[in-house]
């Protein structure tokens, strides 16, 4: 729980660190992996960049609750303070055993990431995080302590300190420090400060109850009341300002029993079931996790075909890209509206289908949003490996779609698809999330507010967003809850198997060859394309995922009714004829006449409709849609629609009579040409729309006037790549590169602090610098000599860039104006030129 010391205590968070071993050297930096960036050069460099005010403070936002409570409470101490002292803080006078025996893992995590340094009897605070956490008037500290008596009677007159002490009943004396330390004895010594605070006024005490847990700070008037004087005059209250008093810190902590947060939470709140799955009965706690495995399934698939539905509705090109980038609102609706679903909600499909590379801008002149190229690839994968890119895609992704519609720090609004909705947290939060929901036992479902709790528990700083009630972290969470069952990752609010599977750690996933790789074949997932992970996601989804069917039921109301997901072609052609009215465990289709003369259009016959629904219905196909298609069969291609600008031709004068007479038909401007032909001023595809919204079937006919067969021309964007994560803060760093770079950061250190021989002069460092300086004639003498006698060297040197720096090196061979040598700094053999080493001494004592 120490710092390794060699005797002397350490004067400097420097010289704290170099005591550390190699280990606890890299557990900082992976700690706080921004002291990395660069690789410091020793680590003098390091404690400067852990000292830093951006750095603290990354690091403040990472700590749990307690941790950061017990950093407040060293803040709030003397400087250095013991571990005693800080106990005291946290336990309070009556002590509490859970606090004592948590106490020493919080002062280890910050002695770790070097917020904290010294040996147990000096435990110092790091300066920076003194100044953010310390109490002060321009900074409360969250503890709702207030200054100490001397720092709150620095600026005070030395009679009026006398006449307080003399109040309290404390002798007077010769000067003011005296006086000021008196008083704060008295405020802590807790014999005299209750014999005190017995003659207090019982209206003065309800004063300092109201002050005691903070905020410490009052205003007064220029006559305060006289319990406020009473106060006042015995230095319980001490002024700030003309109209401002403070209680002091000491008095304060004796108020509240020597402890420096009201509510101290040594252990992190546990995740409590949902009070639905609190108490089940004995048969439903073993049916359980096959219920929801079966409901998250049920909604995976559920989500693939939302997914393909977004991609038909935008396949042949879909909204225009805003200037400012992103959706427009009115598109959203518009997504919304074909999904059957809210706009919160299609924001977050669209986003996810952005997110896994399915959907992309095309980057055309008049830019807009298309499938692109992968997207015809994923259809063709097995279900579950299509659920695992969308479900891997979501898991890492930064981009939050439940910001959308909020505003941004400059008061604009954030849009589907638009650049501002990236956040580095994101990823961290959602496996989080998903991580507590696995602590519980398989097929229960949290209480969301458990979770929200334990989540602000463990970065209570984190995230936090001014003017909002929750912080941005709470949010965030809340949304994965939801997220998370829309994909099928949790079913009935409970954690899936395969959802366990998703966030299973790398070696379980392909653990012992239990999964092995599946045969490569066109269009399946590689292990480059899907993680581990993912793969072993969608084989534990597989088994529950139901098999496609070949068949519907076809109902006396025109509507066919699929029992379980269709076949890819069935599902396809099923779509062309029909429209979806409802989704869920049973798709709902409904047969119109807009939807049959889709078909006709599509180039079907009447007898191809008959023949599709005879072949795929259990039930006997019904009359009244026998009828249907046989009625529009009939009218279909009756008349017929060419360029003139457009005209119109039937057979049959009577219809083109009903046409001119319909008032519908005068925004389209017919004229009659001849008894079977209209001419008109709109455009072909005006006209046809025109004529169908008039009840008739009009179609549309080549210049040879053939019947023109309707096909949906896809669009597709150029090749994309899923957009990139923004990480939050610099990556975890490897253990290959800790290795490295403690290696180099020691080798700086040991060129920083080694001891070197005094240089005559004039080879004595230049004024203002620290590099040797020598003749060229002295360092290279001093180099051949170094050479043949293997001893070590303290060189400058200037590199290309004119950038300096001082090295260790033992020189291994000297010719052609290079010398070559072991560099201890970078811990390999380097080659320098003679002419870019500013000079050269010798080492006191050798490094090696």
């Amino acid at each position: 729980m120490s710092e390794r010391s060699g005797g002397t205590p350490p004067r400097t968070l420097a010289e704290a660190l170099r005591t550390r071993d190699d280990d606890a050297l890299a557990a900082l930096l992976r700690a706080r992996p921004d002291l990395l960036s660069p690789v410091p050069n020793d680590l003098g460099q390091l404690a400067t960049r852990a000292g830093t005010r951006a750095s603290v403070m990354r690091a403040l936002e990472r700590l749990d609750r307690f941790t950061l409570q017990t950093a407040e409470a060293l803040a709030a101490s003397t400087d250095p303070a013991p571990y005693e002292a800080v106990r005291a803080l946290m336990t309070g006078d009556e002590g509490d055993p859970r606090v004592e025996a948590a106490l020493p893992r919080a002062v280890a995590a910050l002695r770790e990431q070097a917020l904290i340094w010294g040996a147990d009897d000096r435990l110092r605070l790091v300066r920076t995080a003194r100044e953010i956490l310390a109490p002060s008037p321009s900074h409360p500290s969250p503890t709702g302590l207030g200054p100490t008596v001397a720092e709150a009677t620095a600026g005070m007159s030395p009679g009026r300190i006398q006449e307080i002490i003399t109040t309290a009943g404390l002798p007077s004396t010769h000067d003011s420090v005296s006086a000021v330390t008196a008083l704060a004895g008295l405020f802590t010594d807790r014999t005299r400060m209750a014999a005190l605070l017995d003659t207090a006024p019982p209206d003065a005490l309800a004063v300092l109850d109201r002050l005691v847990w903070g905020p410490p700070y009052g205003e007064i008037t220029s006559k305060p009341a006289p319990p406020v004087q009473w106060l006042r005059d015995h230095g319980l209250l001490l002024p700030t300002s003309t109209r401002t008093v403070v209680l002091p810190r000491e008095a304060a902590l004796h108020l509240r029993g020597g402890r420096a947060h009201r509510h101290t939470e040594p252990q992190p709140p546990e995740i409590q079931p949902h009070p639905s799955t609190k108490s089940p009965s004995a048969s439903s706690i073993a049916d359980h996790p096959q219920v929801v495995d079966s409901a998250a399934a049920a909604q995976a698939y559920t989500a693939l075909e939302t997914v393909e539905e977004l991609a038909k509705e935008w396949n042949e090109g879909g909204p225009n890209v805003l200037r400012a980038g992103g959706l427009s609102v009115r598109d959203l609706k518009r997504t919304a509206t074909a999904l059957d679903t809210t706009e919160p909600v299609a924001a977050f499909w669209v986003e996810l289908a952005y997110a896994a590379g399915l959907l992309a801008a095309d980057g055309e002149a008049d830019e807009r949003y298309a499938p692109t190229p992968a997207y015809d690839q994923w259809p063709e994968l097995p279900p579950a490996e299509r659920w695992a890119r969308l479900a891997t895609a979501w898991l890492g992704a930064t981009r939050t779609s439940g910001l959308v519609g909020s505003q941004d720090s400059k008061g604009r609004t954030l849009a589907v698809l638009g650049p501002d909705l990236d956040r580095g947290i994101a990823p961290e939060v959602r496996r989080h999330v998903l991580d507590l929901l696995a602590s519980l036992p398989e097929g229960t479902a949290p209480d969301p507010e458990s979770v929200l709790a334990r989540l602000r528990w463990e970065r209570p700083l984190r995230g936090a967003v001014a003017g909002r009630p929750e912080d941005l972290r709470a949010r965030i969470a809340a949304w994965t809850l939801n997220e998370a069952e829309m994909l099928g990752v949790t079913g009935r609010g409970a954690l899936s198997s395969h959802g366990r599977a998703l966030i299973a750690p790398p070696d379980v996933a392909t653990g012992m060859g239990a999964f092995p790789k599946p045969a490569s074949r066109a269009g399946s997932a590689t292990g480059a394309e899907l993680s581990a992970t993912g793969l072993h996601a969608a084989r534990v989804l597989a088994p529950h995922l139901p098999e496609p069917l070949d068949h519907v039921l076809l109902q006396a109301d025109l509507t066919a009714v699929a029992p379980g997901p269709l076949l890819r072609p069935l599902a396809e052609t099923l779509s062309v004829i029909a429209d979806i009215e409802s989704r869920g465990g049973a798709t709902v289709y409904r047969f119109t006449p807009a939807s049959v003369r889709r078909a006709l259009d599509a180039g079907l016959s009447a007898s191809d409709l008959h023949a599709f629904l005879a072949a795929h219905s259990r039930t006997p196909v019904p009359q009244p849609l026998s009828y249907l298609i046989d009625d529009m069969a009939r009218r279909h291609g009756h008349l017929r629609i060419g360029s003139a600008s457009a005209y119109v031709r039937c057979d049959d004068e009577a219809v083109l009579d009903e046409i001119l007479a319909d008032r519908r038909s005068h925004g389209l401007r017919l004229r009659r040409l001849a008894p079977t032909v209209l001419a008109a001023q709109a455009d072909p595809s005006t006209l046809l729309d025109g004529l169908r919204s008039m009840g008739l079937a009009p179609a549309a006919e080549s210049a040879e006037g053939d019947v023109l067969v309707t096909r949906a021309h896809a669009h597709r964007t150029p090749p994309r790549t899923p957009p990139a994560s923004v990480p939050d803060g610099p990556p975890v760093p490897a253990p290959t590169l800790l290795g490295a770079a403690v290696r180099a950061i020691r080798a700086g250190d040991q060129a920083a602090t080694v001891v070197r021989k005094t240089l005559p002069e004039p080879a004595s460092a230049a004024p203002g610098g620290d590099l040797p300086r020598t003749t060229s004639a002295e360092t290279l003498a001093t180099v051949q000599a170094a050479a043949l006698t293997g001893s070590a060297l303290w060189i400058g040197y200037v590199n290309a860039e004119g950038a300096a720096s001082q090295r260790v090196i033992a020189p291994v061979r000297v010719e052609g104006g290079f010398v070559t040598a072991y560099d201890h700094t970078a811990d390999e053999v380097r080659t320098y030129p003679l002419h870019r080493i500013t000079g050269v001494a010798e080492l006191a004592d050798d490094p090696a």
